[in-house]
């Protein structure tokens, strides 16, 4: 399969994605917000944008599987047996969203033999687009402007000032004794999916994740940043993130720029 036939596809299904979301978010009143078995949340905006997704790759690619945040969750015994699987947040950033401060993207990544090989991502509010496949760099496109290549700059983990990425929602104990032994750092908070894509484009350095995250939170992002020069290292192996496990919810990782 020229998975790179796939992009244009994943630009138009994801926009379209984004304007059902802003149609839902221009307006509180149509949020319909539950929860659900986690108590994370859940809005209208979530379920629409997922039916977009989902309808359009099972017409453009039917004989692949998708393993969405908001779908049925497909047994292991199942998944373990894909070549190929898609994988997919509709809305990642729910809480932004609800809160309204634009912090939420579209996220939709190609798994292959348990690695990201393909990842775009939309963020809807600034109508910015993302996106990287394996060996072929990662790339950034706002609205109908030229693409531009991303290209993490380099640093050291020992430079003063470095800015840190925190989570919004999950600023933990273990993650600000990260942050102490670094030399003079700055905090940037980020929602979603962009803690990873400020990342790749240099506006920060690092991201310690020591709190959970599911595998369609970082899919996409990942190999964006991974192109762009970064990495994303999980804490127990020093190993890069891997997908399509038994378990979907990722071990704590931390995520650099182009750390030399």
């Amino acid at each position: 399969m020229d998975i790179s036939q796939l992009i244009e596809e994943l630009k138009s299904t994801s926009i379209k994605a984004g304007k059902v979301i802003l149609e839902i978010y221009e307006d509180e009143s149509k949020f319909q917000v539950s929860q659900k078995a986690d108590e994370s949340p859940l809005t209208i905006a979530d379920q629409k944008a997922n039916d977009v997704i989902c309808s359009r790759l099972k017409e453009i690619t039917p004989e692949i599987p998708i393993i969405s945040e908001e779908n049925k969750q497909i047994p292991y015994i199942k998944r373990k047996n894909f070549q190929y699987a898609w994988l997919v947040d509709p809305l990642d950033g729910t809480k932004e969203f609800i809160k309204r401060n634009g912090e939420f993207t579209v996220n939709i990544a190609l798994i292959r033999k348990g690695q990201i090989v393909l990842g775009i991502v939309y963020v809807p509010v600034s109508s910015e687009l993302y996106w990287a496949i394996r060996g072929q760099g990662a790339y950034y496109q706002k609205e109908n402007n030229d693409p531009l290549k991303l290209e993490a700059p380099a640093f050291s983990l020992t430079d003063e000032g470095l800015n840190v990425v925190c989570s919004r929602s999950h600023l933990n104990e273990d993650t600000m004794n990260f942050i102490s032994k670094l030399n003079q750092p700055k905090k940037v908070s980020k929602g979603s999916s962009l803690k990873f894509l400020i990342l790749a484009q240099g506006g920060a350095h690092v991201y310690p994740r020591l709190a959970p995250t599911m595998e369609w939170d970082t899919g996409a992002a990942q190999i964006i940043l991974e192109e762009a020069g970064g990495s994303v290292i999980n804490v127990d192996t020093d190993l890069p993130l891997d997908y399509n496990k038994e378990n979907l919810r990722n071990p704590f990782f931390i995520a650099y720029g182009n750390v030399q």
